[in-house]
């Protein structure tokens, strides 16, 4: 056993909308250093592995298959160690050449995929605009190769996002209450210089709540808008479920808690994990108002009212772009239960955030790092098992020593 090195502070986690101007300016107190245990990184595909910068590794529940997106446009299959020949999914013509932060994203396993076989793919199609759409299309797997997803898909939502090359978020995934999730960055640039992430007209810099249960493509939208989504003043839809994120790269779901996390990555200073009730509509996380704890005060604004804040940032002597995970609820560690994992894309450490009585504690393995690779992204498979990929196209799995 080994004491990690007790890195952040102790924040009360926020469960309403609205947070005092002293939530944001206040130093925290530091946490006690933590007694826990060691954890490493293994090797589960390097470089030659036939991956091409994977970004994202999912699978449906208790299925010991991988499947594992890569930023150029494929989802590819893992199975018994071996990619398989014939991609899940190929759309490289639609993706490449690649541009900015552009690219194949996400994707995520529809709720009832063991019966409807759908999976919702989200990528940035650059064959319209040189800056790109942001696209959700759904797919549904061949009836005679549950190895391959039937084309073409249908279309869930578009957005433009034709200002700049960067700040695309995000990820696509099912919340606890089965609607469909996207988050959105705040239309690139700096500074929230577009002004998307405040705009309540806007669906960039935003996380979007939809209903997909009954997707009509002869309707516009497709999708139906839950009716307890929250209303927004001037709006006349209503797809965004909170506003005031700046890239959120990576935000997940921890069922069994009912809770939604979200990194944030920030601009010049601060990155920061949001943690709340995932059922709060509605909600505010600042941007560009604030940076993690920091007042941007851009437009000399720097009221909190209303805002939301962070459980935790970290500022850019530890790293400049956070990599949001998942909390952990596989079995083989069972020490990790609860544990909310992340990284940052140029440090490559791999640090665990929990909360107890409303408390953040964010901890960092000394023998657990992602090395010089640039960090990509999280996965977690079919039995709840977290995974880093990484620019040098490896799969590193999060094991005990």
């Amino acid at each position: 056993m080994r004491l990690w090195q007790a890195l952040s502070v102790g924040v009360a986690l926020l469960s309403a909308a609205a947070c005092s101007k002293s939530d944001y300016m206040s130093n925290p107190a530091p946490a006690p250093v933590v007694p826990s245990f060691d954890y490493r990184l293994q090797s589960i595909f390097a470089g030659a592995s036939g991956l091409e910068s994977p970004v994202d590794l999912q699978a449906p529940p208790g299925d010991s298959r991988l499947f594992i997106a890569e930023l150029t446009g494929r989802i590819q299959i893992v199975e018994g160690g071996v990619v398989r020949t014939t991609p899940f999914l190929n759309l490289r013509s639609r993706v490449l050449p690649l541009a900015g932060e552009s690219g194949l994203l996400s994707f995520t396993f529809d709720p009832g995929y063991s019966t409807n076989g759908f999976v919702y793919v989200h990528f940035i199609e650059r064959n319209l605009n040189v800056n790109g759409d942001i696209v959700v299309e759904r797919y549904q797997v061949s009836s005679t190769d549950p190895n391959v997803l039937q084309t073409p898909g249908t279309e869930v939502i578009r957005i433009p996002h034709h200002d700049a090359q960067n700040h695309y978020g995000g990820r696509v995934m099912f919340g606890p209450d089965g609607k469909l999730y996207l988050s959105t960055g705040d239309g690139g640039g700096g500074n929230n210089q577009f002004g998307h992430a405040q705009d309540a007209m806007s669906l960039l810099g935003k996380m979007l709540r939809i209903d997909v249960s009954a997707l009509d493509p002869n309707q516009v939208p497709p999708y139906a808008i839950p009716p307890d989504n929250p209303m927004w003043p001037t709006v006349g839809r209503n797809e965004i479920w909170a506003i005031g994120l700046r890239n959120p790269f990576r935000p997940a779901f921890d069922m069994p808690a009912g809770r939604l996390y979200i990194a944030d990555v920030g601009q010049g200073a601060r990155e920061e994990v949001d943690v709340v009730d995932a059922s709060l509509p509605g909600l505010n996380y600042g941007w560009s108002i604030m940076e993690g704890f920091m007042c941007l005060g851009i437009g000399g604004n720097c009221g909190t009212a209303g805002l939301t804040a962070p459980v935790y940032d970290y500022d850019h002597t530890q790293g400049n772009a956070i990599i949001g995970g998942f909390v952990y609820r596989g079995t083989a560690i069972p020490e990790l239960q609860g544990t909310y994992l992340f990284s940052d894309l140029h440090s490559g450490f791999l640090r665990g955030l929990t909360l107890q009585n409303g408390v953040a504690t964010v901890v960092q393995a000394p023998m657990a790092s992602a090395g010089t690779d640039v960090t990509l992204s999280f996965g977690q498979d079919g039995m709840g098992e977290v995974y880093i990929l990484t620019a040098a196209n490896r799969v590193l799995k999060i094991v005990k020593p």
